[in-house]
């Protein structure tokens, strides 16, 4: 009998897709924060039981930074694609500009899930919070590498800060994901975008 049992269940498909479900996990704790998400929230969003879900991807701490890498990698995302821009200018205009169109964007929460999370997430949460701290940490890191690269290329002036100069640039587009969240529409975002690149470091 057992051996009937383990010959059925060998092969057997997930009873649901797993992409589909941490999509849905991430509109969850987008729209609610880490904190204000529950397990049943989580559940009910992605048609699975608790069992499941901790089958598939472990506990609500290790499905939210799968979300996290799920919504860095989402076909509209703009920040590492623009690091592969041949200017720092050019990267500094996909980043804002791709930031006023995504974060007001209505077919989805306003804002960003990683600045929301970062900034929402509790003392009990505190593990959480340094992953977020620690991808923005990074995310800096390679901004920085981008525009040491093109000081060395003469394409921003000898005497860029280029660490000053990048945390410059994230420090704008987290406040653009906050205003995005308070309902700023694209456009005003937009107006934002165009004002920073006026002020922004061009060689010659």
């Amino acid at each position: 009998m057992s051996a009937v049992s383990s010959t059925v269940n060998v092969g057997r498909p997930r009873a649901f897709d797993m992409d589909t479900a941490l999509e849905k996990a991430l509109e969850v704790f987008w729209r609610k924060g880490y904190d204000g998400t529950s397990l049943s929230d989580l559940t009910e969003a992605m048609g699975i039981n608790k069992p499941s879900l901790y089958a598939a991807f472990g506990n609500k701490e290790q499905l939210f930074l799968k979300a996290i890498e799920l919504y860095e990698s989402r076909p509209c995302s703009f920040f590492l694609p623009a690091l592969e821009k041949p200017t720092a200018y050019q990267v500094a205009e996909h980043m804002l500009y791709g930031a006023a169109m995504n974060m007001a964007d209505s077919n989805h929460p306003q804002g960003c899930v990683v600045v929301q999370g970062a900034l929402s997430c509790s003392e009990a949460a505190a593990s959480v919070k340094e992953a977020l701290i620690n991808r923005r940490v990074e995310g800096e890191q390679k901004l920085k590498v981008r525009f040491d690269q093109a000081k060395t290329d003469g394409d921003l002036p000898p005497g860029t800060d280029t660490g000053v100069l990048a945390r410059y640039l994230l420090t704008v587009l987290q406040g653009m994901a906050i205003q995005a969240n308070n309902g700023a529409c694209s456009e005003q975002l937009r107006q934002v975008a165009q004002m920073t690149l006026q002020a922004f470091p061009r060689a010659g």
